[in-house]
């Protein structure tokens, strides 16, 4: 066996002055600090092993067509999900609802490819709702679409100008915060359609609480003193199919068959059983999905186009410049939630996802659609679906496509309230009552920002209780900075067996404000080579930079990466090699 020896070739350094060692050594209970090791002298060395749930993952590099047999299932649960979520949108916006589906199907056909991301879904965004409804009123509607395609092209600017560094310095305990208020606010909203409530539609907004008209607590009231008996059933026997689905082995192992799909063809077949043997349990009307008619021709008959004649009005492009500011927000919010999610860990390039967004803003606007950000409840419908590409996104756009011209009449036969026990189980994996406990089990710099994010979401809206999440968990940082002043690494390089051999050395303290540069050093790290992550000289490490290390650890076998961690300790929550 010949070696080279190895030979420094990178070293980054800032030097801070030294926090203070009482303040360096109080770590609390999470088990951060390796300050007591050091004063032992002692070191652990341990050669990392994927966990039991991710050993099956297969190379991230394999083709699409490898993974059909994943993605293809999987985009039909993201095109059930994502009907009625572009409906209810379009509806709450004020627009035809036309409108929701041509940025449904936009948003899949067109920006899955133009993004960098693997397993996120764009579409119609929950959180633009009130600001396209006063721009639908104030500009009309086709001076609103003239406004979504001059906000498309400013989010084409963003990407440009490389402003999609800011997703990097999202906190992930804002960011469980987010997924678990979602999921809360998702099974609010969809307990009333379980139960046959489909008159007042509420699915586009996202504010548990609200002045001067219905929301999700008070449908969630009104709903169970006007039950209706068919649709409780269909939604009852909808959510114990999918809970079935996920928990029996031989079910699992369906996966051209999705869980979601059965739940629904059932709610179909159920309702023609009603028709025919209990009429009085039938749903019609307002309990099905309602979708235009009259195929192509019927279409075209109904969209509308940008008046460009506009392009000076200064209230066009007020209101351009706010839907490309909160759609540009809402999509970095989500594609770290999406990251934070796939279960290859990949790491989304955040300038490009903004462009992207941006060629489909303007693609949407000009055809007559809402404005479209990637979508936190589709994009995890997706991967909890097994989705393991953009395959997923695009085909689902197709099926959206397809739904609308050649299959209305049949998409017009899906009882709400089969949707409602998707949507439910859905909503109960984003807010997991196991996540929850295992974030009221770290620090309170952990703990804090996610209940807070949780209860400013549910009392406002995303964008307003995410900002106070952030506000908090700035807080914390700034205050845990004073004992985390600088990162170091030394990156060497030799040849062993074939194989390049780097060493990652952590400095004495590793903040939060160095999660960027560390998530940038191991996303570049070459595949087929031996890596070392040496933790010795450690006295503090963020919890996010040890999730980040974790989730890299656990993930290394698909880049054929060998990874040793010396005196690394455990991510928040978890027991060392497990």
């Amino acid at each position: 066996m010949r070696i080279r020896r190895c030979h420094r070739i990178e070293q980054v350094a800032f030097a801070y002055p030294p926090a203070p060692a009482e303040a360096l050594g109080n770590s609390g209970e999470n088990g951060l600090s390796t300050v007591d090791k050091a004063k032992q002298n002692q070191s652990e060395t341990r050669n990392s092993e994927p966990p039991e749930a991710l050993r099956d993952l297969g190379p991230q590099n394999a083709g699409y067509l490898a993974n059909l047999k994943h993605d293809l299932p999987a985009s039909v649960v993201v095109f059930l999900v994502a009907l009625p979520l572009c409906l209810g949108i379009a509806v709450a916006s004020g627009a035809p609802p036309l409108a929701g589906l041509i940025t449904g199907i936009v948003g899949g056909v067109v920006v899955a490819w133009a993004s960098g991301s693997h397993l996120a879904v764009s579409g119609p965004a929950a959180g633009l709702t009130t600001i396209v409804l006063v721009a639908i009123d104030t500009l009309g509607y086709q001076g609103f679409l003239l406004a979504v395609v001059l906000a498309g092209a400013l989010q084409f600017g963003f990407g440009i100008l490389r402003a999609g560094i800011f997703a990097y310095y999202f906190p992930s305990s804002v960011i469980k915060g987010m997924l678990a208020a979602i999921g809360i606010i998702l099974i609010m909203k969809q307990l009333p359609h379980a139960v046959g409530l489909d008159s007042a539609s509420f699915e586009g907004d996202l504010t548990l609480l609200r002045d001067g008209q219905m929301g999700p607590l008070e449908a969630l009231t009104f709903s169970f003193t006007h039950m209706h008996v068919g649709a409780t059933i269909i939604a009852g026997i909808g959510l114990v199919m999918l809970i079935a689905w996920a928990q029996i082995p031989a079910l699992k192992k369906l996966k051209w068959l999705p869980g979601p799909l059965v739940a629904v063809g059932l709610g179909i077949g159920i309702n023609v059983a009603y028709q025919a043997f209990a009429g009085d349990l039938f749903l019609s009307g307002e309990h099905l999905v309602s979708l235009p008619t009259g195929g192509l021709s019927g279409l075209f008959a109904e969209m509308s186009f940008p008046d460009f004649g506009r392009i000076g009005d200064v209230d066009v492009w007020s209101s351009a410049f706010t839907i490309a500011a909160v759609a540009s927000i809402e999509t970095l919010l989500c594609i770290e939630a999406i990251d934070k999610l796939d279960p290859y860990k990949r790491n989304t390039p955040t300038n490009r996802e903004l462009a992207a967004q941006g060629i489909g803003n303007m693609i949407a606007g000009s055809i007559g659609g809402l404005p479209m950000t990637a979508v936190i409840v589709r994009g995890s419908a997706n991967i909890h679906s097994g989705a393991r590409s953009r395959v997923s996104a695009f085909a689902h756009g197709l099926l959206l496509l397809i739904g609308l011209v050649l299959l209305p009449m049949v998409l017009n036969m899906i009882p709400l309230a089969a949707l409602a026990a998707v949507l439910l189980h859905v909503g109960y994996k984003l807010a997991n009552p196991t996540l929850v406990i295992g974030m009221f089990r770290q620090s309170m710099e952990q703990w804090a920002p996610f209940a807070i994010t949780v209860a400013a979401i549910l009392a406002t809206d995303l964008l307003k209780g995410v900002g106070i999440g952030m506000a908090v968990a700035v807080f914390f940082i700034l205050r845990a900075n004073l004992k985390t002043p600088y990162f170091i690494h030394h990156r060497e390089s030799h040849e062993e067996t074939g194989k390049n051999c780097i060493r990652i050395e952590l400095s004495e303290n590793v903040s939060f404000l160095n999660k960027a540069s560390v998530n940038k050093v191991l996303h570049e790290l070459p595949g087929h080579s031996m890596v070392e992550i040496d933790a010795r000289p450690s006295m503090y490490i963020h919890p996010d930079v040890l999730e980040l290390i974790h989730e890299f650890e656990e993930t290394a076998h698909t880049r054929d990466i060998a990874v040793t961690l010396v005196d690394v300790p455990a991510a928040p929550g978890k027991i060392v090699g497990h």
